[in-house]
């Protein structure tokens, strides 16, 4: 058998570093690209020579080029929380009062961790009591003001109102960062003119923790705000990801997890003269094209699929998943998983909380400081609130629930929020804040609110170490965009 140039150059590379090669690997090897064949050989014998092992076989290469699973890689799963199946919603007044009801119940249940909780009284019990000791108070917060330098806070809990002045400068910056509805504890004392003065803002945070990793190097790849069926969706580039994840590339070879964190289609009549942007002017065509596309996805591959504002089905938060009458084909995938918003997702027992993001809007209007070029920023204030939406009456439609589905119950390892078009990466407590930008190039309306998106990256995490690789299909981003 006469060999091609190619082939024995990268075959001697692999005997010479002490492999052998088996008979199968070499009828196959026949069929390989030239131009990748080298690339192969040298990653193989890295690989194995990880392992200990020193043989070539065909086995070796179907797994290496993405045409066999490699089933050393640990792939489980478990949705821990989807709210779908979990709304009831109440009716107005009444469905408010037992959605913040449930709210501080919740809140003051975690902040009961903390030591000082053992002095928390009811806000009526305050009012009325005789000591000069400092005592704490929890409630939800329900107006803050600033007047001549000094900041007035309201809290609510069940048995009342309680209003305080914080006079302390670097407490007033805590106290102006608190969101309305926000929950918060607080240490308090008697003022000189019988009025409460607050001593400590406590929220109820997450803790340092050490996170959960998976025993195998599996990725999973986050994306988000696809907007598929707009005119300025990146079908071209998400195209070429999609194929690049059956690559023998290292890394794509490695990834059995994908996760869409909302804004899977770009919907219809969303904002005004939004027609004038779309392909697709139908859910249902839109949906096609999502399907069309997710099925050239290895099926090896998890995929799971949450809603965003611009998707069909309820808007008010918490959602449903995507309803199954707009595509019964995507729910009828065996590798596809659709779920609510928020959810939580355990990979090889890693904890993903998946959450589209739409309080960020709110909460950069009303705090200083934030702005949507840092979602990362964001982020961390809903984990120190324990809250994905602590702001209600504003710009995201909150349903009444009996129920708060929204509480950070579980401390997730990975907190995963698309919504603002700007991946972002950065580390709180242990936990990975990652916001997986968008696939849908800068649209005429972010031009004219000033929103500049870095679409087309795909980030992909290594559930062992935590690492964080990019993809990136944008010719007009540098590669060190994620540097943060």
């Amino acid at each position: 058998m006469i060999l091609k140039k190619e082939l024995s150059i990268a075959l001697n590379y692999a005997l010479n570093k002490g492999f052998q090669i088996h008979p199968n690997a070499f009828k196959f090897l026949e069929n390989v690209d030239v131009k990748k064949l080298e690339k192969i050989i040298k990653e193989i014998v890295r690989e194995k020579t990880k392992q200990k092992s020193y043989q070539i076989n065909q086995d070796d290469l179907e797994v290496y080029l993405g045409i066999k699973d490699d089933q050393t890689l640990q792939n489980d799963h478990k949705i821990l929380f989807d709210p779908t199946l979990r709304i009831t919603t109440g009716e107005g007044v009444k469905g408010y009062n037992a959605l913040f009801s449930s709210r501080f119940n919740k809140l003051k249940r975690i902040i009961s961790d903390r030591p000082e909780s053992r002095m928390l009284k009811s806000i009526a019990s305050v009012k009325t009591a005789k000591t000069d000791d400092d005592m704490y108070v929890c409630g939800l917060v329900t107006s803050r003001s600033v007047e001549r330098n000094i900041t007035k806070l309201v809290l609510e809990d069940p048995s009342g109102l309680f209003e305080g002045i914080v006079f302390d400068n670097e407490l007033q910056k805590t106290a102006g960062s608190l969101l309305n509805d926000q929950f918060i504890m607080a240490r308090i004392g008697f003022g000189k003119n019988a009025g409460f003065i607050i001593k400590d803002l406590i929220s109820p945070d997450v803790p340092d923790q050490t996170s959960n990793r998976s025993e195998t190097e599996t990725y999973a790849v986050f994306l988000s705000d696809l907007h598929i069926g707009s005119k300025y969706f990146m079908e071209e580039e998400f195209t070429e990801f999609v194929s690049w994840l059956s690559s023998p590339d290292s890394v794509a070879r490695k990834i059995r997890f994908v996760l869409i964190g909302g804004d899977l289609v770009d919907g219809v009549g969303i904002y005004p003269n939004q027609d004038k942007e779309l392909v697709c002017q139908t859910i249902e065509e839109q949906l096609k094209k999502v399907e069309e596309l997710i099925s050239k996805i290895p099926s090896y591959i998890k995929i799971f699929i949450m809603p965003g504002n611009h998707d069909p089905g309820r808007r008010a938060l918490p959602q449903p998943a995507i309803p199954k009458k707009y595509n019964s084909g995507l729910w009828e995938r065996e590798n596809v998983f659709m779920v609510g918003n928020p959810a939580v997702v355990s990979l090889n027992g890693v904890k993903v909380m998946m959450f589209h993001g739409q309080s960020i809007d709110d909460i950069v209007k009303t705090t200083p400081g934030l702005s949507y070029d840092k979602p990362t920023k964001v982020m961390k204030h809903l984990l120190r609130a324990r809250h994905l939406s602590p702001i209600y009456g504003s710009q995201t439609p909150i349903a009444p629930e009996m129920e708060d589905l929204m509480v950070i119950d579980d401390i997730p390892d990975i907190f995963h929020v698309g919504h603002v078009h700007r991946a972002e990466l950065d580390m709180y407590k242990g936990i990975l804040l990652l916001n997986s930008g968008s696939w849908q190039k800068q649209t005429p309306f972010q031009a004219s609110v000033g929103m500049t998106p870095n679409p087309g990256i795909a980030l992909m995490v290594n559930l062992k170490t935590f690492k964080v690789y990019h993809e990136n299909y944008n010719s007009n981003i540098l590669n060190n965009i994620l540097q943060s």
